[in-house]
């Protein structure tokens, strides 16, 4: 069990802890050379060259060179942010960092275990964690799970190690709710995917500590490619938790994951994510979740770094009584554009959503909602409430709202509601005048403008969350 404690007492300490640190503390180079690589571009060649090496089945070797085909017939999404950036032939899309998986922390390689020594991973989960898998490039280079939940039949490891020991588990679940068709960019993971995490959890499992994957991208104009499939049997609950850093370069790198997430007949699912890319990598992840009857499935996510963000996280009610809601909190700054929000497809009766979306706008950053809410006919009774907030930190920095909400069932009941604003200058006054500086005052503001959903993301998070943002704010000295 997690030992008790008080949530706001040590995030103060741990908060005082850390501030200090510098965002260049999650920006470092490491020096590690590959042991393997495809090298730069995308061809039919570096498909096969990743499922050789990976010694795949036949099944998924001809699911990647159909989803090659996709990616290369589909054409680039145009109704958003500016991705011509992006440069396909100049991406090295595997790379292999070591020849090993270790279960053993001492057993990582050094180098890399330093790495993840300075993000603290070990001592989250020596703590915080039921099990934990890190993954470094295009590897998964650890992981563990405590034994009484493997005890229980609790499956946690790497997506390339459960393909190799749990063949017909993983194939009844790869690419069903995202399948390659989806878009371009599922397409394109699905032709170079590598690590992810696979995560089963059997019937009336209920697993009472999170279980993390952490994610680091360390090579300069490379790809992060993670597939990661979440399974919550009927009547299982799980709290799943990734966490991802990369190092800043001058030239642009790709993140473009998939997430499915399964959760079963009485299940009960949460999924929190930080993300906390460099100003150089393009975040382009595709997340979504089929939600059974009676099943409830909560995102959490924060989306604090990259040059672009595109995410939308989605639920697909499919049963009675299935519910979700999706919290979410975007920082745009300097020459950074987050376009992100949340679906939800009402697809059966007595159905509920909510979507609740904090965008915070610095500089001349740019922030955008984009949501969905789909209440099919049949869907009787279903319920939703979008709640879409931004703040605006000064006269350069932008918000937009795209909503879509179609509503086919007269019995549905559905509200949204969407505010922007900025910094008052009343606000200002009254928190200076009681000792606090320009910096400090409008950073309480921006906490407190996050507050409700930091309620919901566990303490290291919260943490890291609000370390981020002071330094953020603190970097624009005066708020103009």
């Amino acid at each position: 069990m997690v030992e008790d404690y008080n949530k706001d007492e040590e995030i103060e300490k741990l908060t005082e802890s850390l501030k200090h640190n510098k965002k260049s503390d999650f920006e470092f180079h490491d020096t590690i050379n590959p042991v393997y690589s495809t090298g730069a571009g995308l061809t039919r060649k570096t498909v096969e060259e990743i499922s050789d090496i990976k010694h795949e089945p036949d099944w998924m070797r001809r699911s990647r060179l159909k989803a090659l085909e996709i990616f290369l017939s589909k054409p680039m999404p145009t109704w958003g942010p500016d991705l011509s950036g992006i440069d396909f032939d100049s991406l090295t899309y595997y790379s292999k960092p070591g020849e090993t998986k270790a279960k053993n922390w001492d057993d990582v390689p050094d180098k890399i275990k330093e790495t993840f020594d300075k993000l603290g991973i070990p001592q989250m989960e020596q703590k915080y964690l039921a099990g934990s898998v890190a993954q470094y490039d295009s590897e998964g280079v650890y992981g563990s799970l405590r034994k009484e939940w493997e005890d229980k039949g609790v499956i946690f490891t790497d997506l390339d190690t459960a393909i190799q020991e749990h063949p017909d588990l993983v194939k009844d679940y790869y690419c069903r709710a995202i399948p390659p068709s989806d878009n371009k960019f599922a397409a394109l993971n699905g032709a170079v995917w590598s690590g992810g995490s696979f995560l089963y959890v059997p019937k009336n499992v209920q697993i009472d500590m999170p279980l993390q994957t952490y994610f680091r991208m360390n090579g300069e104009q490379s790809g992060q490619f993670e597939h990661t499939i979440v399974v919550a049997d009927e009547g299982a609950k799980v709290h799943y938790i990734e966490g991802c850093t990369a190092p800043k370069y001058n030239t642009s790198s790709l993140h473009t994951a998939i997430v499915e997430i399964y959760a079963r007949k009485n299940s009960d699912v949460k999924y929190t994510s930080v993300q906390n890319w460099s100003d150089s990598v393009y975040n382009l992840p595709v997340k979504r979740a089929w939600v059974d009857e009676n099943a409830h499935m909560d995102w959490v996510t924060g989306e604090l770094g990259s040059k672009v963000t595109m995410i939308y996280p989605s639920s697909y009610l499919r049963g009675r009584k299935a519910s979700t809601s999706n919290l979410q909190i975007t920082l745009a700054t300097k020459d950074t554009f987050k376009d992100a929000g949340g679906k939800a497809l009402h697809l059966a009766p007595d159905t509920t959503s909510r979507i609740v979306s904090k965008s915070i706008s610095l500089d001349n950053g740019v922030t955008a909602y984009r949501g969905l809410v789909r209440m099919n006919e049949g869907a009787l009774r279903a319920k939703s409430h979008v709640q879409c907030d931004a703040l605006l930190i000064n006269s350069d920095s932008k918000n937009y709202t795209y909503p879509y909400d179609e509503i086919y069932e007269p019995t549905a009941e559905f509200s949204h509601e969407a505010t922007v604003g900025k910094i008052g200058t009343d606000e200002l006054t009254y928190l200076r005048s009681r000792g606090l500086s320009e910096d400090e005052a409008s950073s309480m503001i921006v906490l407190g403008f996050m507050d409700d959903i930091m309620k919901e993301i566990p303490m290291e998070f919260a943490v890291e969350m609000n370390r981020l943002v002071k330094l953020e704010m603190s970097k624009m000295g005066a708020v103009g």
